[in-house]
């Protein structure tokens, strides 16, 4: 059964999401008890965390079976219940690690509050840090064993000794450091500040483990980048591009051949880009502080240059991985954003699609993808695309391991087969997966975040 509240959100949020799964169209074709189904099913999923891990393989460096070996001995020696490594049989880049959880760990008396972000980060198998923790009991040392609870709606005091809000249990640990290591100082302390012993959910932490070898993404990411299908020697373009996972991953796919010109518009978030590149030795990226709307030049006489701004028709292939409204992503106890803060993606949306038809060179392609569940960002961007771009055809996606896309935007049945969306309330029964390995793949490709992909062709 479920061990977390469902998702929780501002109400008119919640309304909003609650018309787009149970819109005419869906009702129409499911039933109304259905529709309503798949929606609660979807605010209980969503605050749960995926039941695989997903790892992706620097195989521009090394065979994937070589870093599935390497990483299996690595888990031998370091984890006492040791869980099998398995490669994924469409994926020729992925390592699957089932998840074990909920698991029946009962929490003791001394109790830690982290923040939601380090809460979710927890629960897909990493320690705590010291940035994280918001509050402990008065007198905690190292040493000692503790309870680990995120602050769910944000409410916790740093440096409280006591917390009585809205918490949620995430597992025990063992202290590394005393309370005065936390809040004696203005500044932000930094190192390990709790080692996870007992999470509710077992996953293995991969802080420094093959660092150049394998790099966690969500399936769904890594399938974009199959989907764009980057070749050696193409120049290619990410709009959107931190922290640069996605990035890497075209140039992996390309052999380091070719140039990946990545965008983004922060600056240290565009210099962590480069250090992903030069962690993996992917010397074909070229990383630039750039608002991606204004990538295109309008100057009919400018020449070509290799920084931003482009000429026209500049790109063989482009992903726009567009900023959207995050409400895909798990875990995630609550979501505190307005309706008119999620709402207000689709314009920046589309916005950012007209430059990447611009710069796409004729008979190139163009992948949009979000981490997203609503209409507005996804099917309704593509139909709004097709119209608005005669010269835009939607393709075929490989691989396709994700379900069609939803009803409610007006596209075809045969278009919605094109679109790929990650749907885990489709598959969400609260409780834990066998992971028996005939079920692994369906299982792993199912139960992932919420996520779209569209792949289209320009004539």
């Amino acid at each position: 059964m479920a061990v977390f509240p469902q998702l929780s959100m501002n109400p008119e949020v919640r309304e909003h999401l609650h018309k787009v799964y149970t819109n005419a169209e869906v009702v129409s074709e499911l039933g109304a008890d259905v529709a309503e189904q798949q929606f609660e099913a979807l605010l209980w999923c969503l605050s749960h965390p995926p039941l695989y891990t997903c790892l992706r393989v620097s195989t521009h460096l090394c065979p994937l079976r070589d870093v599935q070996q390497r990483l299996q001995q690595h888990l031998e020696q370091t984890q006492s219940r040791c869980p099998a490594v398995h490669t994924h049989p469409e994926l020729p880049d992925v390592l699957l690690l089932p998840v074990c959880g909920p698991r029946p760990v009962e929490p003791v008396a001394s109790a830690v509050i982290v923040g939601s972000q380090c809460g979710s980060a927890v629960l897909r198998g990493a320690h705590v840090f010291t940035p994280g923790i918001i509050s402990t009991h008065k007198y905690m040392k190292a040493g000692d064993v503790v309870s680990v609870f995120s602050d769910v709606e944000g409410k916790c005091t740093r440096g409280a000794t006591e917390f009585n809000g809205k918490k949620v249990f995430v597992g025990n640990g063992v202290s590394e450091v005393n309370r005065s290591e936390l809040f004696s100082s203005d500044k932000p302390g930094r190192g390990l500040a709790i080692r996870m012993t007992e999470p509710l959910y077992q996953s293995p932490s991969f802080d420094g483990v093959l660092t150049d070898e394998l790099f966690l993404q969500n399936l769904p990411s890594v399938v974009v980048g199959h989907v764009l299908g980057p070749r050696p020697g193409e120049r290619v373009l990410d709009m959107c591009a931190a922290p640069g996972g996605k990035t890497t991953h075209i140039a992996s796919l390309m052999g380091n051949q070719g140039v990946v010109v990545a965008l983004e518009k922060v600056r240290s978030k565009m210099e962590k880009i480069l250090q992903n590149a030069q962690m993996l030795k992917l010397d074909c990226i070229k990383a630039y502080c750039c608002n991606s709307i204004n990538a295109v030049s309008s100057d009919p006489a400018q020449g070509y240059t290799e920084a931003p701004p482009f000429l026209e028709e500049s790109f063989d292939r482009i992903l726009l991985d567009a900023p959207c409204s995050g409400l895909g992503q798990r875990p995630n106890m609550s979501y505190s954003w307005s309706l008119k803060e999620v709402c207000s993606y689709q314009p920046l949306q589309r916005k950012l699609f007209t430059t990447a038809v611009r710069l796409l060179k004729s008979g190139g392609v163009l992948v949009y993808s979000t981490c997203t569940v609503t209409l507005a960002e996804n099917e309704e961007q593509v139909s709004w695309a097709l119209k608005t771009f005669p010269c835009l055809t939607l393709q075929p996606q490989v691989p396709h391991v994700g379900s069609e896309g939803m009803l409610g935007a007006g596209l075809s049945c045969e278009q919605r087969r094109l679109l790929q969306r990650f749907r885990p309330e489709l598959c969400w029964t609260g409780e834990s997966f066998t992971h028996s390995p005939e079920k692994l793949l369906q299982d792993a490709n199912k139960d992932t975040i919420g996520f779209f992909i569209a792949k289209f062709s320009k004539r």
